[in-house]
Formats: structure tokens, C-alpha cells, sequence
């Protein structure tokens, strides 16, 4: 069971965070709590494992980049870790993660990789697979995209 106060913490978080030297004072505030208190929530709610991931969704477009590729690479098992390593060290790479192959796709590693132009994000692979040895890969490019909605908990706790 959830509290009213964890609710209206859930609440606040799930919209734009506010773009300011402190974040949670700045919620915490829409919901009147102490900044301390909004933190201690997150926390047991970490905690408790109720929330488990928290994350940002980049608007391409409105950052200036007007083309991406999803990158899957072919890296052997035991350079996962050191090889993730380097491919997330890049600027233009925004997500970096393994997933298992499939029997006719022997990609591991996915890297999405952000840029002005295709060309960019071709350039931005091959310096990577130059930095990592790694040179098995395919780019796939996004076509169009889709609207990005996330679920809403608890619309009305925050007021």
C-alpha cells in the first residue's frame, strides 16, 4: 500500500523535471513538503523497489539532432563490460545496453547514437568501432517517431 504523501510524490515526478540548480526542492514545493522530505520518499520508494528505474527521454529534434541510428554491434561476451564502457563514453550515444542474440541476429550490444545528419551518426560509428576494435555492426536508422507516452499514476494526488 502506498501513501497519500507517496502518491503525491509519484505524481509530481512523472512530468517535465524542472530545469534548475535544485529539482526536488522545486516539486517538492508544487506538492508543499520540504525538499528533505520529497528526497526521503524517493528513497524508500527505491528502497521498497516500487520505483525501480528513474530516467530522462531525450527530444531529439528539439536538442538539434535531426537524425539517429540504433547500432547493434557483434561484441564477444567477454568484452561486454569494457566495450560498453567505452561506446557509452561518447557524447553522441544516449543509450548503451546488451541484449541477447537471436539465432540469425548476433548483435549483443546496442548503442543509439545520435546526430545532424545520417552522415554523423555513420562517422560517430566508425569511431567507436575504431576505439573499441569492435567491427561488426549494422546502423539502423529512425524513419519516424513515434509518440513517446509514459503511464500516469496517481493524476490527481499531486494537487
Amino acid at each position: 500500500m502506498l501513501s497519500d504523501l507517496e502518491k503525491r510524490v509519484i505524481s509530481a515526478i512523472q512530468g517535465d523535471i524542472p530545469i534548475v540548480s535544485r529539482p526536488y526542492q522545486a516539486l517538492a514545493e508544487a506538492i508543499g513538503i520540504p525538499e528533505a522530505t520529497f528526497i526521503a520518499v524517493l528513497q524508500g520508494l527505491t528502497d521498497r523497489g516500487v520505483i525501480r528505474r528513474f530516467g530522462a527521454t531525450l527530444r531529439h529534434q528539439k536538442s538539434g539532432y535531426q537524425a539517429n541510428a540504433m547500432t547493434a554491434w557483434q561484441v564477444p561476451e567477454d568484452r561486454i563490460e569494457a566495450v560498453g564502457k567505452i561506446m557509452a563514453s561518447f557524447r553522441a550515444v544516449s543509450h548503451c545496453y546488451r541484449r541477447d542474440p537471436a539465432e540469425d541476429w548476433p548483435y549483443n550490444l546496442y548503442t543509439m547514437i545520435h546526430g545532424k545528419s545520417e552522415d554523423d551518426c555513420r562517422a560517430t560509428a566508425r569511431e567507436i568501432a575504431d576505439k573499441s576494435g569492435v567491427d561488426t555492426y549494422q546502423l539502423l536508422f529512425s524513419r519516424r517517431e513515434l509518440k513517446k507516452i509514459s503511464m500516469t499514476y496517481f493524476p490527481d494526488a499531486a494537487s
